[in-house]
């Protein structure tokens, strides 16, 4: 059956991306709103820094919590909590009231929320689709959430200025549509768990352990964190480039812009790549394409145009990238340790990403912006580098495309006779 036949497919990844737009609206919305009506930036930045916080701090527990109780209450839990908050803020905004204490609460609430639905959504996503089609289930996900970036930004900036109210009212509607789709999915959403709880530290340290025993997925995620903290101290070294040579904070959206618009693309034609090339060829192939798209970004610092199109070069490795990382995770990862598996992948990214501007600052204030996308490329090369050389990445965790099923989940090591 296609996919887009698929019924309950459609339904979580609609529901799923109706719950990511409203998320990426109010992630702009909420330090716009409170910039607006304070001026104060600095509360901007604690608003903004809430709602980011739960993806460090929620991640470990919110995979246990995915593995252990049931992922569609958890979804529709998930989605109503976040329209209940939104319809507080709302009320709050309407009665003229601007409480720094009550919107950094909201904004965290939100973000704990928003983690939970996200990990659950990815971990049930095996249980709709067969196994064939998960190359191509992964790639609608990951385009689905590489549009609602795009498209939340400008939705919520532009809904403030038309009423501070109103991006979190649009919100409310938006998540209430997401928990509607959610209760026209049949069939259980995980395989059936055995034996009672255990306690939580000992439910981390199980995933802890699963996933240093998997080589080829430690190693992958190795990377991703190299090369999240260099992608985003090279958006900062860029930034501070075109300050420079006295460019427009246009030009700064513009070249990032395309860079979103790249990354929609690669995602999009992600399960194209995954479906043709072993995941090993995937990894490597992205690591080497980004050395060769940074090395250049020194030199066009005086150029947009052509600092637009290697930004939005690297975007498209990036969208096939994230979809083969999809695919490696709900393959390798046995069901009772999916959200584990995809809890631990997200804490890595995103503290690695909470790491990169910091040290991209650092460079910047001892030297400048071309010396600093120098250093960044020659560590990127350094990667790739190591990655060829890396014995964890000789063997993919699980058959390649063409290769004879494994006997079960989890079980990714032995092929039938």
């Amino acid at each position: 059956m296609p996919l887009r036949r698929n019924r309950d497919f459609t339904l979580l990844w609609g529901g799923a991306g109706l719950s990511l737009l409203a998320g990426r609206a109010t992630a702009v919305a909420y330090p716009l709103t409170v910039l607006w009506a304070t001026g104060s930036p600095g509360d901007a930045g604690l608003v903004g820094t809430a709602l980011l916080l739960p993806m460090l701090l929620m991640q470990l527990p919110g995979g246990v919590l995915v593995d252990r109780y049931d992922r569609r209450r958890i979804m529709i839990g998930a989605g109503l909590g976040q329209a209940l908050i939104a319809v507080v803020v709302t009320a709050l905004l309407l009665s003229g009231r601007t409480w720094l204490w009550a919107l950094l609460a909201a904004a965290f609430a939100e973000g704990a929320l928003g983690v939970l639905h996200q990990l659950a959504e990815r971990a049930a996503v095996p249980a709709v689709v067969p196994r064939e089609q998960l190359p191509a289930a992964l790639t609608g996900n990951e385009a689905r959430t590489r549009g609602a970036a795009i498209a939340g930004q400008p939705l919520g900036s532009g809904l403030v200025a038309l009423g501070a109210s109103l991006p979190y009212a649009a919100a409310a509607v938006s998540q209430l549509a997401s928990v509607i789709c959610l209760f026209g999915v049949r069939g259980k959403l995980q395989q059936e768990r055995t034996g009672p709880p255990t306690r939580l530290g000992t439910e981390i340290r199980e995933g802890l352990v699963w996933m240093w025993r998997q080589p080829f997925l430690r190693a992958v995620m190795t990377a991703v964190a190299v090369t999240n903290i260099l992608f985003q101290g090279l958006n900062l070294a860029v930034m501070a480039g075109i300050q420079e040579r006295h460019g427009t904070p246009f030009e700064v959206g513009l070249v990032l812009s395309l860079s979103g618009a790249g990354g929609l693309v690669g995602a999009i034609t992600g399960g194209w790549w995954n479906t043709r090339f072993p995941l090993r060829t995937l990894v490597l192939g992205g690591l080497l394409a980004w050395t060769a798209f940074m090395v250049p970004v020194a030199a066009a610092l005086n150029t947009p145009v052509l600092l637009g199109a290697l930004f939005a070069a690297s975007g498209y490795v990036g969208g096939v990238f994230n979809v083969a990382g999809g695919v490696l995770l709900v393959r390798a990862a046995p069901d009772q340790l999916r959200g584990r598996a995809n809890s631990l992948a997200n804490l890595v990214g995103s503290g690695a990403m909470a790491a990169g501007p910091v040290a991209a600052g650092f460079l910047l204030e001892s030297t400048d912006a071309l010396r600093t996308a120098l250093a960044l490329s020659a560590v990127m090369a350094l990667t790739a580098l190591v990655a060829l050389a890396s014995p964890g990445l000789r063997k993919a965790p699980f058959p390649e495309p063409g290769d004879t099923p494994a006997d079960g989940p989890g079980n990714t090591s032995r092929k039938r006779p």
